[in-house]
């Protein structure tokens, strides 16, 4: 096996190529360490606040023994969404306190995007900002939710700084639109109520599922991700490992989090890794916001930070990034989306660090491919597999591995491999072999010394910012618009956000204008997923069997 795994000799000096991450039975047993070896630190910074690992320790066994004390039962699914505050932290915690599974869920959904992860996942409580409580008053009568707890952006901030940032977000900015949900309870009030119950010990098992982790797969169908105790202790546990080429664990450092806790990459990195790793997690509510970013800087030391192409990008090119001082940066972290050879290059000759880039899928917690953290990273590659993992390009013409220089597709090994999609078995067999390989649906080809590299998609799946999209989503959605006969999305290239999903349309009535569709999907659609283009067309090329051709409506505007 050693001469297919050319890439441990890449590996940087101190980093075994096999770690113990059966150390940790459960989550919630490495988080609890973490807590009692670091208690007096800060673990989480957000609009000037902190928290430190005893108050979260303390606040989210308040915030478990409330969720237990109104009657949800452990393996039950309870739906986190929000933006980066401190109050994801101790939900976070206190969901997994209460033998709960967690479902993370993006703030920005439309009520028919809510309505289904809440049905699919058979979520009984949710934690949700005010801000997109007026969505769920249009969906929860359809759903089984029970335990509604609404949260301001400022309610953790203190008395006066939370009291401006609240008036600010809803009167001046207004941006918490009107909603009636009966029998909802604010976070403060779960916490004192909670407070005064004493939540049981729930014994987990490594196999049991804690996350349930949403994302298209390859079909488009928003499915749930399973992942385990033991896939996310082994993906903390290969990051942690893998950050101590230039992070001191315990240190007096901190990592910057501009990327949603909600989102798979930070989820995992940042509220899990980071967090075991001692190092407190400087969160950024809005990223859209540099200066917030620039303002991070200046207050802390931030020696690491993870991030997305397109972030990096307007951070280059933002003024006062530019007049930084970037001292106690060590490490930059870019995934979710290729990392493009000018960003790199920028970031570096700017920061002088480099911007390290890694691979993984939601199915694999995410991590599974990093660069090293020195002088080996290899602008232009996804890098080396992680500890513990094996990779593979496999061609699938001739069913074996591809050589150096064969493309195949990237198949991916390891503890992090998640259990399988909830209640979709035929969706698992499609992705995952017998003898336990992860079928990716990405292309791409391994140097004879180990690195990897995507070259292309054998799904039709649109990387949107890091977020993915998937056509048959957005068609199934814009298809039902009384005007649209036929339609067909496809990424189209966007220096802005790596691409942009492009709608291609025929009418079934002549007078429909291309604002009239952008305006329905942006009823539907979250943001990201909204077409930028539309173009008309007399009809689609199909296949014999009257399949939409994508791939000949994408090579035309590639």
């Amino acid at each position: 096996m050693s001469d297919q795994r050319p890439w441990l000799a890449q590996y940087p000096a101190g980093i075994p190529a096999n770690i113990d991450t059966s150390a940790y039975p459960t989550l919630k047993a490495l988080l609890a360490d973490a807590m009692q070896k670091h208690a007096k630190k800060p673990a989480f910074m957000c609009m000037g606040a902190s928290l430190s690992y005893s108050e979260l320790d303390a606040k989210s066994t308040a915030f478990g023994a409330y969720l237990h004390y109104r009657g949800l039962q452990p393996g039950e699914a309870v739906a986190l969404m929000m933006p980066n505050l401190l109050q994801y932290p101790i939900a976070l915690h206190g969901v997994l306190k209460a033998g709960l599974v967690i479902v993370n869920t993006n703030p920005l959904y439309t009520p028919r995007e809510m309505k289904h992860q809440f049905t699919d996942a058979n979520c009984k409580a949710v934690i949700i900002a005010e801000n997109f409580a007026s969505n769920l008053e249009q969906i929860i009568g359809e759903t089984d939710i029970k335990t509604v707890i609404t949260t301001s952006i400022g309610e953790l901030l203190g008395f006066v700084k939370g009291g401006i940032t609240n008036f600010v977000v809803r009167k001046v900015k207004k941006m918490v639109p009107a909603y009636n949900l009966p029998g909802a309870v604010n976070f403060k009030k779960a916490l004192s109520e909670g407070a005064k119950y004493k939540l049981p010990e729930f014994e987990g098992k490594p196999e049991d599922t804690i996350a349930l982790q949403y994302t298209g797969g390859t079909t488009g169908v928003s499915k749930g991700a399973m992942l385990t105790n033991s896939n996310l202790v082994a993906n903390a546990l290969q990051s942690k490992a893998w950050m101590t080429q230039k992070l001191q664990e315990g240190g007096d450092e901190c990592m910057l989090c501009p990327l949603p806790l909600y989102h798979i990459f930070a989820f995992t990195v940042n509220s899990v890794a980071i967090f075991a790793h001692g190092i407190c997690n400087v969160l950024i509510t809005n990223p859209r916001d540099l200066s917030t970013i620039n303002d991070a800087f200046k207050d802390n030391k931030i020696a690491g930070m993870t991030g997305v192409n397109t972030l990096f990008n307007g951070l280059v090119n933002n003024a006062g990034f530019k007049k930084l001082d970037f001292r106690h940066l060590k490490i930059t972290v870019g995934g979710g989306m290729a990392v493009q050879r000018p960003v790199a290059e920028a970031w570096q000759k700017l920061t002088g660090v480099p911007l390290s880039e890694g691979y993984g899928l939601t199915e694999t917690s995410p991590s599974a491919c990093m660069n090293p953290l020195n002088e080996n990273m290899r602008i232009g590659y996804i890098g080396i597999p992680l500890p513990n993992t094996d990779m593979r390009c496999w061609n699938e013409e001739e069913d074996r591995i591809a050589t150096t220089e064969e493309r195949g597709e990237i198949h991916i090994k390891g503890p992090q491999v998640m259990k399988g999609y909830l209640n979709r078995p035929e969706a698992t067999a499609e992705v995952m072999t017998a003898d336990g390989w992860l079928k990716t649906g990405d292309i791409g080809m391994m140097t004879a010394d180990g690195f990897f590299k995507i070259v292309d998609r054998k799904k039709d799946m649109i990387l949107v910012s890091g977020f993915n999209v998937f056509p048959n989503e957005v068609e199934d959605v814009m298809a039902a618009h009384p005007k649209i006969l036929e339609c067909a999305a496809v990424g189209i290239p966007s220096d802005k956000s790596g691409e942009v999903v492009k709608l291609f349309v025929v009418k079934k009535d002549k007078s429909l204008k291309e604002d009239e569709v952008i305006a329905y999907a942006r009823e539907n659609l979250t943001g990201y997923k909204v077409p930028k283009a539309v173009e008309f067309r007399e009809d689609l090329p199909k296949s014999n069997v009257g399949k939409i051709l994508r791939r000949h409506l994408r090579e035309k505007v590639n």
